[in-house]
């Protein structure tokens, strides 16, 4: 039987059906004291560009998986990190989520029509500036891909409940400005999930957590 935390019900339940208010800005650190949010404000950048990411749930018949991608070595931000197709929200995006789509596509060639809307995620600050939207959705397994090489160097899968056991969770002490800040890793074999894609998968881990609590 499948676990109920990994049920498409209680994803989609579990996420908010709109992207955070503008005010809503620090719900990915939760658990953090006033006095480090009010620090962490300040030291992030001032200038908010808007973006939005595909957390990508592909539908295996053995379970979910994240589709991530390894980005191209030679780019100017993030060059060979671990990440989401994802990018800015540009003028001619409706929402978020069309934001998300647009660049999925365009980086990794996945169609929207493989793509079911689950929900958001809160937004996340990440230190080059951006305010990050990350929109979850169910992927068909049927999915095909034509990678953009100047920015996609690898795409691959990796099982949610590997993601979201705590069993493979690295604790890293890290720094945002001049705040040290506890952070999560997540190495999967040769590969390195981390910053903010870890961020977002553990604030996903989160609220799916808080649900269930909820239901006991």
């Amino acid at each position: 039987m499948m676990d109920p935390l990994y049920t498409k019900t209680h994803i989609r339940e579990s996420l908010d059906p709109q992207p955070s208010a503008t005010e809503d800005d620090m719900r990915w650190l939760a658990g953090a004291s006033a006095e480090t949010l009010v620090r962490v404000r300040a030291s992030l950048p001032k200038a908010r560009v808007p973006a939005a990411v595909l957390v990508p749930l592909v539908e295996r018949e053995s379970g979910l998986t994240v589709l991530l991608t390894q980005r191209a070595a030679t780019l100017k931000d993030h060059a060979g990190q671990i990440s989401f197709p994802g990018g800015r929200i540009e003028p001619q995006d409706a929402t978020a989520w069309h934001a998300a789509l647009r660049e999925a596509h365009e980086e990794i060639g996945l169609s929207e029509s493989c793509v079911e809307f689950a929900g958001y995620l809160p937004d996340h600050w990440v230190v080059t500036g951006f305010r990050v939207t990350p929109a979850v959705g169910f992927v068909s397994p049927h999915y095909e891909l034509r990678i953009a090489t100047d920015e996609v160097h690898d795409v691959f899968e990796v099982p949610l409940d590997f993601i979201l056991d705590a069993a493979n969770h690295r604790p890293r002490l890290g720094r945002l400005g001049d705040v040290s800040i506890e952070f999560f890793d997540i190495p999967y074999g040769e590969r390195l999930i981390w910053g903010a894609t870890a961020g977002m998968l553990l604030t996903f881990r989160r609220l799916l957590q808080v649900r269930a609590e909820r239901l006991r």
